[in-house]
């Protein structure tokens, strides 16, 4: 049985004295037994990491720190970047690795991302690897065949094993900040197939990998997007921003 992943990128939001607050605030409005239900983590710009830390190791918050990207060097030449080893250093957990926003404005390819997923596995960080569609793609038809183009360039060279602890995220380009979002079966028809594309190239990691949605989720969809089969988290962006907010997300079996 997968154990589903709420996960909340806050993307360039919260200077480090507000990421405390809406921490300590999200921690306050869960208790023990979400956790038992749920896997959390927060992902939060590089400059908030560190406080973070400090908060749920000090205070015993059962989230997961994240960060949402990284370069694939453990060090170097690379004015503004950050590198896996210093994430690592931080106790990060998972990274995001391949959002669209890194793929269309920052122009990072297949082949970078891949460069990334393999350099967060080996500092034993779980990579959270991005993959979904633009509007042009979707009306042509081309939605699987993006995804699996997407997944097989990025996660070469990765074992099953590592395969199979990871995350994949479907997050349709369209739907990102738009305030649209696929219907839980739109968005089960590709988890599925992304599952279906694992099963026939890394065989029995299908079966353990965790396939979340994330597109404009918010507390009134997320308990219809968590019914699906092949649904097995969410990746929350400008909802995870409001404590309360994300935390009925991650409640979400008790808004249905």
């Amino acid at each position: 049985m997968r154990k589903p992943l709420i996960s909340g990128n806050w993307k360039m939001h919260h200077n480090h004295f507000e990421a405390i607050q809406t921490i300590q605030r999200l921690a306050y409005a869960l208790s023990s037994s979400d956790y038992e239900n749920v896997d959390v983590s927060v992902h939060a710009p590089f400059t908030d990491l560190r406080s973070l830390q400090t908060v749920i190791e000090v205070d015993g918050i059962p989230i997961s720190l994240g960060a949402q990207h990284c370069h694939w060097e453990d060090k170097g030449a690379f004015t503004g970047e950050v590198s896996p080893e210093m994430l690592a250093k931080l106790n990060v957990s998972l990274v995001i690795v391949g959002h669209s926003e890194r793929r269309h404005i920052f122009g990072e390819s297949n082949e970078d991302i891949n460069r990334k997923v393999r350099a967060v596995i080996a500092k034993e960080m779980t990579p959270i690897l991005c993959v979904g569609e633009t509007t042009e793609e979707r009306e042509d038809g081309r939605t699987l065949e993006v995804v699996e183009k997407q997944l097989e360039d990025g996660l070469k060279e990765v074992k099953t094993s590592d395969v199979a602890s990871m995350v994949i995220a479907y997050e349709p380009v369209w739907a990102i900040g738009t305030g649209k979002n696929a219907t839980p079966e739109d968005a089960q028809e590709v988890c599925k197939g992304i599952r279906a594309k694992v099963e026939n190239a890394w065989k029995s990691a299908s079966e353990q990998i965790r396939i979340q949605y994330g597109g404009s989720v918010k507390g009134i969809n997320a308990p219809d997007l968590m019914k699906q089969k092949d649904i097995d988290g969410l990746l929350v962006g400008g909802a995870s921003l409001d404590p309360d907010e994300f935390s009925r997300i991650i409640k979400y079996r008790l808004l249905d």
